[in-house]
């Protein structure tokens, strides 16, 4: 066990299905038995959950809530195959697991269970909260939307008839028994095309955390592109929604996520936070993390 102020920390195993899933469980210091709000969280695209979540876990933590934070499979210290491929689907199946997990454990109201998620996660959560009805409050940070209308202002013209040639050709290959075709998530890696290229990007990954691996399948780019969130955004109703959109983000296109949010039944709640895509991690931490508390709060304490 470790102990920090309020809270206390462990490490969880959850069994999604014969597939072991790694993180903690944070649950705060405190006399009263009375089960308690769960909040379920875990990081976007090829993240981890060392990198710059911790202090949303702490700050739930000694705000009354149990908090599991976990590494998607293929990731970090959870189990699965290929390492370092992303399936969107899967990612968020398995936040259906640590929800059963969470519901499972005698601290957690499992009638007040909520979702946080960022960057892919951020679509994860609105796709969980519209098809999964336990979930009872959803907060998404700087999400992804439509992969297809981000692949469509990533890439065109002669690079994208190359890309789509570059899927076709790693699925024979696999088919056939290869290893899977990686790309480095941001430059620096050992593969020479990369995900991501911006500075901000680059500074967010190789410097989150010691653990983090620069690499990703390509299927993972393949899958992302037919990955649309925003689509499942009008059946979260009646759960309350919290989208947190930064102002100039150009990884998960602020556009996108207005519009999305548009389409949005209520209740709901739009917070726009200064700067890019990587800033309310660590510059904006205060805001992003302290409007998702009072959305907690308000409505998984109080839910009926």
């Amino acid at each position: 066990m470790n102990k920090e102020s309020g809270f206390t920390k462990n490490d969880v195993e959850i069994n999604a299905e014969g597939t072991m899933l790694r993180g903690w469980i944070y649950l705060p210091q405190r006399d009263d038995i009375t089960p308690i709000p769960a909040i379920v969280m875990a990081h976007g695209y090829a993240g981890l959950k060392e990198m710059f979540l911790e202090p949303y876990a702490e700050k739930f933590a000694t705000n009354g809530f149990a908090v599991l934070l976990f590494d998607h499979r293929n990731f970090g210290d959870s189990d699965g195959t290929p390492r370092h491929e992303i399936d969107p689907w899967q990612q968020l199946e398995d936040y259906r697991h640590v929800i059963t997990y969470a519901s499972s454990l005698p601290q957690v109201d499992s009638n007040a269970i909520g979702v946080w998620g960022t960057s892919y996660s951020g679509g994860h959560v609105l796709v969980v909260g519209a098809t999964d009805k336990r979930v009872k409050c959803i907060v998404s940070q700087v999400p992804t939307i439509s992969g297809s209308k981000i692949a469509q202002r990533r890439v065109n013209g002669e690079a994208l008839t190359e890309l789509l040639s570059s899927f076709a050709e790693d699925r024979l290959n696999r088919q056939r028994g290869e290893d899977p075709v990686y790309y480095s998530v941001v430059p620096g890696g050992e593969f020479e095309n990369s995900v991501y290229k911006s500075k901000d990007a680059i500074e967010f990954y190789l410097k989150g955390s010691e653990k983090f691996i620069n690499k990703v399948t390509l299927r993972s780019i393949e899958l992302s592109r037919g990955y649309e969130p925003g689509a499942f955004i009008a059946n979260i109703s009646p759960s309350p929604l919290l989208m947190l959109v930064a102002k100039n983000d150009f990884i998960t296109p602020t556009d996108l996520s207005l519009a999305a949010y548009e389409q949005a039944l209520e209740p709901k709640k739009l917070v726009l936070i200064s700067g890019g895509h990587f800033d309310p991690y660590k510059k904006y931490f205060d805001q992003s993390s302290s409007e998702a508390v009072e959305w907690f709060k308000t409505h998984l304490f109080n839910w009926q």
